[in-house]
Parts: C-alpha cells; sequence; structure tokens
C-alpha cells in the first residue's frame, strides 16, 4: 500500500471518482470525463481508496446516531406538541444530510447511502470495486450508530420501536414501495442536478452549494413519507435500524427498503443521463 506521505504530496486521490462530486465539480470550464471502469485494481493499494470508505463509514454512523435518537424523542413524548414532531424529524435528516455531505464530499464524493453509491455507479461514475467498497462501509456505519444509541438507553430504544422502517397501518406494501421508489427517484436526481459538472458549465449564472439541495430533499422527502413507511429511501439506514432492534415486524418488510431505492436511484440515473445530459452542449468562450 502507498504511504500516507505520498498520498498527501499528491494532494488529490490518485484514483479519483471519474467525474468529481460536490463543489469538485463547479468549475466553469466542462471537458466530459471518461466512464469509470468497473474494475480498477490500483485503487486498493491507493490510501486515499480507504480514506474514502472510512469517510463513507463515519458519515452514516453519525447519521443515524443523530437521527434516530431525534425520532426516539419524538416517539417517547405523550404530547406530540412537545416535541419538534415529523417536521423536526424531517429537519434532522435532512440536514444531517447537508452537513455531512458538506464534510465528506471531497474525500469520498459524500454518499451516505447505496442507493446514491448504486444511482452513481450505473452511470458510470465511480467503479464496482469503489461502489462496493463504499455500501458495506455505509452499512457498518449504520449498523453503528444504531448500535451506540441502544447502548446508551437499551430500554428506551427497544419500547419505542429504535427508529425502524416499516409500512405503517392503513397502506398497503405496494404503496410502501412506490414511495421508497419515487423518495428516492427525487433524491438521487437532485444529487445528479446539484453535482452535474456539465450543467455547472452551461448554467454558471445560477451558483450552487451542492450539500444544500441534496439535505433539502431528504428534508421534503421526509415530510412526504414519514407517514407512509417512516421514510427509508437509504438501504444502510434501514439495515442498521432493522438489526439492532432486530423485531419481526422490522425484517417483514426490509425488501421495501432495498428494492424501492435500488429501482428509484435506478430511474433517476437513467433520466438524468438519458434526458436531462442529452441537451446539446458546446464549451465555448466568446470575447467582447
Amino acid at each position: 500500500m502507498e504511504g500516507k506521505e505520498e498520498d498527501v504530496k499528491l494532494g488529490a486521490n490518485k484514483f479519483p471518482e471519474r467525474q468529481p462530486l460536490g463543489t469538485a465539480a463547479q468549475s466553469k470550464g466542462y471537458k466530459e470525463p471518461p466512464p469509470a471502469p468497473l474494475f480498477e485494481p490500483g485503487e486498493l493499494k491507493s490510501w486515499s481508496f480507504y480514506r474514502a470508505g472510512i469517510a463513507e463509514f463515519m458519515a452514516t454512523f453519525l447519521f443515524l446516531y443523530i437521527t434516530i435518537l431525534t425520532v426516539m424523542g419524538v416517539n417517547r413524548s405523550p404530547n406530540k406538541c412537545a416535541t419538534v414532531g415529523i417536521q423536526g424529524i424531517a429537519w434532522a435528516f435532512g440536514g444531517m444530510i447537508f452537513a455531512l455531505v458538506y464534510c465528506t464530499a471531497g474525500i469520498s464524493g459524500g454518499h451516505i447511502n447505496p442507493a446514491v453509491t448504486f444511482g452513481l455507479l450505473l452511470a458510470r461514475k465511480l467503479s464496482l470495486t469503489r461502489a462496493l467498497f463504499y455500501m458495506v462501509m455505509q452499512c457498518l456505519g449504520a449498523i453503528c450508530g444504531a448500535g451506540v444509541v441502544k447502548g446508551f438507553q437499551p430500554s428506551p430504544y427497544e419500547l419505542l420501536g429504535g427508529g425502524a422502517n416499516v409500512v405503517n397501518h392503513g397502506y398497503t406494501k405496494g404503496d410502501g414501495l412506490g414511495a421508497e421508489i419515487v423518495g428516492t427517484f427525487v433524491l438521487v436526481y437532485t444529487v445528479f442536478s446539484a453535482t452535474d459538472a456539465k450543467r455547472n458549465a452551461r448554467d454558471s449564472h445560477v451558483p450552487i452549494l451542492a450539500p444544500l439541495p441534496i439535505g433539502f430533499a431528504v428534508f421534503l422527502v421526509h415530510l412526504a413519507t414519514i407517514p407512509i413507511t417512516g421514510t427509508g429511501i437509504n438501504p444502510a439506514r434501514s439495515l442498521g435500524a432493522a438489526i439492532i432492534y432486530n423485531r419481526d415486524h422490522a425484517w417483514d418488510d426490509m425488501w421495501i427498503f432495498w428494492v424501492g431505492p435500488f429501482i428509484g436511484a435506478a430511474l433517476a440515473a437513467i433520466y438524468h443521463q438519458v434526458i436531462i445530459r442529452a441537451i446539446p452542449f458546446k464549451a465555448s468562450s466568446t470575447s467582447i
């Protein structure tokens, strides 16, 4: 493995994603990057590859820790008016995504979600090797984040549902699956749009801080779908809470919180790459 000193000397990842994410992608000039190969063995020898995975682990850990505590705080109060309510839960999820994407975008791309990673993989923004590594680290981070919450307050955690995602009473499994597909589509489509260097070059008059619309999309989706499924749109978040809570009803609908987000991410990737980015574009500069 290459030494950390060499990695610092290079200044940037030796094996970066083929299209940078976050603020790194926002330059006025634009050149179409080549698609990422499915396998890039050289990544496994680079410290930056493992550093990115650690960043995904830590970000997902913090995401689960803060958000599950918020959900439990709302559920434990007999009077919902005395808590932050659904709006507060939505703000906790959206706000944490905003903060964590901002912190990790320059290191790993700030995915914090296997569905986002899957969508970017389909668009050939990163290698299969990196995508699988990210997904594993995201799931491990989610499990640890939920585990710490349970460790701090085991009895309330069991009584209050542990933040696990389930299809709520009054809704069918089809309703839950549809909510997860559409919700994840909104999120991943926003990720593509907010981090698209081509769009930034074309619409340079529209300044954008990529984590802001991404976090806001998460907030809005939670407002809409918390009553239906508790809002998954993130398979790692759903898996981590289910593993630590470990009740039958938390596992009954688990497939919805994997199939739905992956379908939504795939649809968003196809829509963005085939429809949105098909707009004719030519980088040019004019002098007056």
